[in-house]
Parts: structure tokens; C-alpha cells; sequence
């Protein structure tokens, strides 16, 4: 192999797998360690320079991060990296003084935005202190899009959104609430300078089965029954409840029918729990909560009892599973399951009736827009498309990255200069050294287990819509918690130059992933380790050749703990602890772009 270009900023990057992971590049080690120290309101805006919501993703994020957490490599479960979000929201002072202003002066820029949803509040986030007047157009009475509508107040407190949402808008955002765009033809005749598109994915996909339009009345659409709970137009349900699906919209459906006064809910999953899409964390809860769901069964009929709604018939299905892979389905039964009410929470659409198609705005053939993914420009120039609009439904923390890249390109956009244009990473490294033995981080290893998220006793729980279920960490679980990071940011940087090949440093790793060895190529380097490198998606350090032997140093990142015993061991400072710091560029900072890309587009 050749020697490792730690130059290249991905390298260290990807190394912080959590960093890695988030779709918005979150400083996650740093924001812990702000936590650890009490400086919660310097961890907040850690978390809010690239996430922009920190108490609302705190409660309700997929947590891409924690799958890719290090520490659940060497112990049974990651770090509570989205909990220790929300610690930091919870507990920060008034950061207010410290959020982006709003330009003194405006650039004359007009952007129009559609759907007041967490993609589009981050375009305005990154636009209004550049100067740019944002109009927000949103068919709700409220802003939060699906965070409002969709994310039950049980999970997602209305105060917690109309917080953060409110740092946005208070800068001076044009909000047109109860305001429904029918016609992108005649808000492009407006004059606008661009369009964000960040109007979701509104529609509820359907059940078309026997007896579906006789039993219209007591059988709902996920979405939009979530939507009428949180605006209060529904505020009952019968006491038998089958939820068709198994996503996190179904576990929310569930949930909310308990708090609307059904007694037997049912989750009916076609698949086996293996192939769910809901998320770990949502399925404990609905469980909690008695919620039974019901694996191997494929909805077949509505069943009707003098006009109403009493049953479902489903097919009972067999499946056989090679590698996590079903590879052969067979019907080995029925089995009929009555109910009062049926919930379809089996996916949502993007719907676009509203934008016409000769416009020059192209869709494929599932009527979904072509946009660019690293611009979100749209096939029409100055259209730009982003969150569950733009690829179909993701998540906030999606949504929210694809706002600040949709902000870039608007600027560029604006000014003249190529949407392609973009700044690069960027890496900085800072050693952590204080003195012998001296660092300024904590590694020491606690082999703590994570902590369990106290929850509101299920006999107080069902007597609000607005009950807030999770309480969040109590200050002795955030400062065990907070010990559990790895550090995975504080990079064991090495020097070849310096090394003299005495082997202290392999000799005190505590997880063997250092070795001198002779050089080869990949898989054969993997296999002669001291401990063989088994993880292919995590990268392995080759250094350039030691001048003693001429063999090289190779490292496992992927088992390593950033402990720093081997550059308190080594002799002669060869290997260092160093912080990285990524770079990640928003649309403030091409402006610096501006006079040499201009004379390049001109």
C-alpha cells in the first residue's frame, strides 16, 4: 500500500465515525466534551452551527450517528450522542446574542421559499444574514412543516419548536402562513431571484383493497391524521386500533391512538422485525406502552358489518432468510384481526399537482423531481429543491443538510457564479499535549454501560396529547454518559522520522491495533496485523518507511480508542495526540469567492 494521505481532510474525518455518519457533519466528540465541562450553551451552538436544531433533533433524530459510534465496538451500545444533544438545549443559557444577525443592509435579493419545513428554515437560516429577503410560503397556520404536523407534541413539545424555529424567523423572515402555492407558473412570474422547493412529501400512501372505499370512515391516512391530531380536529378513536405499517410514522400512530382512548392497539408488519423500518429506540417505546405488533402478516380485506368497519383479513406469511436477505415468501394461512379503526402508515409521496410541466422542470416516471444532488438545483436554472421533496422521505437532520447546500448554491446562484463552485473541507490539528502524561482531554476508558432515558410513569402519561414521554438525563447520568466518548476527534497522529522502532508503543496499545510489519498490499497488510483487520469499510494507517528497517507502521483505526498511551509511551514523540477540526463551508463563507469566480463565470 502507499503511505496514507493524511492531508486529505476525509481521512481523519471518517475516523470520527459520528461526524462521519451525520448527514450534517456534527462536531459530536467536541459538543460532549463542552458538555462534560457544564459549558452547555457553548455546546449548543457546536450543535447549531451545522444542525440548526439542536432541542428539536435532541428528541426526534434517526441518530445516523450512533449505528457508526466507535464505542459500540468495543461495548455493547454506542454513546447517547442525540441525548446529549438535548442536554445541552435543555440546560443553555440565553444564546440569543449569539445566533446569526440579520444583514444591516440588504442585497436586493428576492428568495422565494415553499413549505416553512426544516429544509426551508435552513435556507433562511444561511440567506437572511447574507442579505437576501426570504419569503416563506406555508399552507399551515404554523411553521414546523412535518416537525409541527407530524411529530407527535408527546415527543416533540410545542414550546421546544416555536423556540427554534422563532431564532429563524426573528431575523426578520417574510412568513406567509395559511398561504397554499396552487401554481409554480405564477410564482415564477413574481419575479423571484429563486425558489426554494421544501414542501415535503405530503401524500399518505394508500391501501386498495376489498371493502376500502365502503369503510372510508373509520379508516385514516397516517399522515394526515397526525396532522388533524396536532391541529386538534381529531381528538377520539375507537378502542380497537390496527396501524398498517411499521415505520417511525406508524409507531407515532400508535402511540397517539393510547392517548385518543383505544385499549387494544395492533401494529400489523408484513415482514419479520429483522426488515422494519422503525427505529430501535421507537419500537421500545410503543412496546412500552403495550402497543403488540403483529409480524408475518399481509393485509388482504377491509371486512363490513352493516356498512361499518369491523375487522381485517390478513394473509399469515412464511418467509426464508439467507444473510439478511428473504429469499423465498409462501402464504400459509389467514387469520382475521377486528378492529374499530384502521391507521395506513405504509409510506409517503412527494406530490407536485401544483407545479406544471412545461416549465422546464423535468420528473421521472415516479413523478419525482430531477435535481441535482450535490447543487439541489432542479432542471429549470434558479429552481432549487430540498428535504423529502427534493429524494422522498428521509429525516430532519437530511433536510437540514440539504439546506445548507441548496443555501450555497443560491448564493452562487445570485451572484453570477457557478452553483458548482464550492469550497472544499477543510482540516486543522492541534496537538492536546499539556505536559508528561498531561493531556487536555479525558481517556481514560469507562466502561460504563449507556445510560437508560427516565421516562413519565405510564399511569401519568396518557392523561395529555402534550405529555412529554422522555425526561431527559439527570446530572448524574449526563456525567457518566459524557465519559463513554471515545474522543474519536483527538487523532493519533504519527511521525515516521521520529519513530525508532522499539515497539513501546505496540507494546502498551490496549487493543492491539499497532505493528511494525513489512510492507504489502492491502489484504495482505490486513491479515499480518497484530490483531487482523477485519472491518474493510474503516481504513487502516500505513506510514511512509521507517529509517531504521525500512518497514512501515501500520494502525487499525477501526478498533483504536484514542487512549493516548502510545504517545505517552513513545520515547521520542512520534506518535501525538492531535484534535481535528473540520472545516465544513456554509454559504458565508464563499463570499470570499466572489471577485475571482466572477471574472471566471464572465
Amino acid at each position: 500500500m502507499k503511505p496514507t494521505d493524511t492531508q486529505n481532510p476525509d481521512y481523519f474525518h471518517k475516523v470520527v465515525d459520528c461526524q462521519w455518519g451525520c448527514p450534517a457533519h456534527t462536531d459530536v466528540p467536541e459538543y460532549i466534551r463542552l458538555i462534560a465541562q457544564g459549558r452547555f450553551s457553548d455546546a449548543y451552538m457546536v450543535n447549531r452551527k451545522s444542525n440548526v436544531f439542536p432541542g428539536i433533533l435532541g428528541r426526534v433524530c434517526d441518530r445516523p450517528c450512533e449505528p457508526v459510534c466507535r464505542r459500540g465496538r468495543v461495548d455493547e451500545e454506542p454513546v447517547a450522542i442525540c441525548r446529549l444533544k438535548r442536554v445541552a438545549a435543555d440546560h443553555k443559557d440565553d444564546i440569543r446574542d449569539r445566533l446569526p444577525q440579520a444583514a444591516p443592509k440588504k442585497n436586493g435579493k428576492r428568495i422565494a421559499l415553499i413549505g416553512a419545513g426544516c429544509a426551508s428554515l435552513t435556507v433562511c437560516n444561511d440567506l437572511v444574514p447574507l442579505g437576501y429577503d426570504c419569503t416563506v410560503f406555508e399552507a399551515l397556520p404554523v411553521p414546523g412543516g412535518l416537525m409541527r404536523s407530524n411529530i407527535p407534541a408527546f415527543r416533540l413539545p410545542v414550546e421546544i419548536l416555536d423556540e427554534e424555529i422563532g431564532y429563524i424567523t426573528d431575523m426578520g423572515v417574510d412568513l406567509r402562513l395559511n398561504h397554499r402555492i396552487d401554481s409554480m407558473k405564477a410564482l415564477l412570474a413574481e419575479g423571484y431571484d429563486a425558489v426554494f422547493v421544501g414542501s415535503g412529501a405530503p401524500k399518505g400512501k394508500e391501501l386498495k383493497l376489498p371493502g376500502r372505499e365502503a369503510a372510508d370512515a373509520n379508516i385514516h391516512i397516517g399522515i394526515e391524521w397526525l396532522e388533524s391530531i396536532a391541529f386538534g380536529h381529531i381528538d377520539k378513536i375507537g378502542e380497537k386500533v390496527l396501524i398498517i405499517g411499521v415505520g417511525n410514522t406508524a409507531m407515532d400512530c400508535c402511540r397517539s391512538s393510547l392517548r385518543l382512548g383505544a385499549k387494544d392497539v395492533k401494529v400489523m408488519a408484513r415482514k419479520p422485525r429483522g426488515f422494519f423500518k422503525a427505529s430501535d429506540w421507537e419500537l421500545e417505546d410503543a412496546e412500552e406502552e403495550n402497543v403488540e405488533i403483529v409480524i408475518n402478516h399481509s393485509p388482504k380485506e377491509f371486512l363490513l358489518e352493516n356498512g361499518r368497519l369491523v375487522g381485517m383479513k390478513f394473509d399469515v406469511m412464511e418467509y426464508d432468510v439467507e444473510n439478511g436477505r428473504i429469499t423465498d415468501t409462501r402464504v400459509v394461512g389467514e387469520k382475521i384481526f377486528p378492529c374499530d379503526d384502521v391507521v395506513l402508515a405504509i409510506g409517503q409521496e412527494n406530490a407536485f399537482p401544483w407545479i406544471e410541466r412545461d416549465i422546464g422542470i423535468e420528473f421521472n416516471q415516479w413523478e419525482e423531481p430531477l435535481v441535482d444532488e450535490t447543487t439541489y438545483e432542479s432542471t429549470r436554472h434558479g429552481v432549487f429543491f430540498g428535504g423529502d421533496s427534493a429524494f422522498g422521505p428521509k429525516n430532519i437532520i437530511w433536510a437540514v443538510e440539504h439546506g445548507h447546500q441548496a443555501a450555497i448554491s443560491i448564493h452562487n446562484y445570485c451572484r453570477g457564479i457557478p452553483i458548482t463552485e464550492r469550497l472544499p473541507d477543510r482540516m486543522n490539528l492541534a496537538s492536546q499535549k499539556m505536559g508528561i502524561h498531561e493531556w487536555s482531554y479525558s481517556n481514560d476508558f469507562d466502561d460504563a454501560a449507556r445510560r437508560k432515558m427516565q421516562h413519565v410513569p405510564l399511569v401519568s402519561r396518557f392523561q395529555e396529547l402534550t405529555t412529554e414521554v422522555e425526561l431527559g438525563f439527570d446530572p448524574e447520568q449526563v456525567a457518566k454518559e459524557v465519559e463513554r466518548c471515545l474522543n474519536c476527534d483527538i487523532q493519533t497522529v504519527f511521525f515516521d522520522q521520529l519513530c525508532i522502532e522499539c515497539d513501546a508503543c505496540i507494546d502498551i496499545c490496549p487493543t492491539h491495533c499497532l505493528t511494525i510489519t513489512h510492507e504489502g498490499e492491502e489484504a495482505d497488510l490486513r491479515s499480518r496485523l497484530k490483531a487482523p483487520a477485519e472491518n474493510l469499510e474503516q481504513a487502516i494507517y500505513v506510514s511512509d518507511k521507517l529509517k531504521q528497517t525500512g518497514r512501515i507502521m501500520v494502525k487499525d483505526e477501526n478498533v483504536c480508542v484514542h487512549c493516548g498511551l502510545c504517545a505517552e509511551r513513545c520515547p521520542t514523540a512520534a506518535w501525538d495526540m492531535q484534535k481535528s477540526l473540520l472545516g465544513i463551508s456554509y454559504a458565508k463563507d464563499h463570499d470570499g469567492m466572489t471577485t475571482c469566480q466572477q471574472r471566471k463565470a464572465g
